[in-house]
């Protein structure tokens, strides 16, 4: 079966998810604190590249990739006394968390890993 075979045969295959655990805030709170991401789309990633290339970029590949809980929430917002999601993301989380989660968005988005091997010839 051919290449062309192959993917016709096979499923579409859904965005990759993985949960990640932050060890801080579920120690502040009492209790484990998962957010669950979700890899993004071609369109999605350049559109953010392309509105935020001047800064805060991994905020926003954050708040696109992270599916739970919702960083969008008014009651977030408030909490945090934060206008706009972003503003909220850079007051709940440290500097290295927002880098770390935005990396973990990145790797399941094809980004930071190797996606690819060279066919060797026979």
């Amino acid at each position: 079966m051919d290449t062309l075979e192959l993917l016709l045969k096979g499923d579409r295959p859904n965005m990759p998810e993985k949960e990640l655990k932050l060890k801080r805030l579920s120690k502040a709170c009492g209790g484990d604190i998962v957010f669950r991401l979700r890899a993004l789309s071609f369109n999605r990633v350049a559109e953010i590249k392309n509105s935020h290339a001047g800064g805060d970029m991994e905020v926003h590949i954050l708040l696109a990739g992270v599916i739970s809980p919702d960083l969008k929430s008014e009651e977030l917002k408030q909490k945090y006394n934060a206008v706009t999601p972003s503003e909220m993301i850079k007051t709940m989380l440290l500097p290295g968390e927002i880098e770390d989660i935005s990396r973990e968005i990145e790797k399941l988005s094809g980004y930071r890993v190797t996606t690819v091997e060279e066919v060797k010839k026979k």
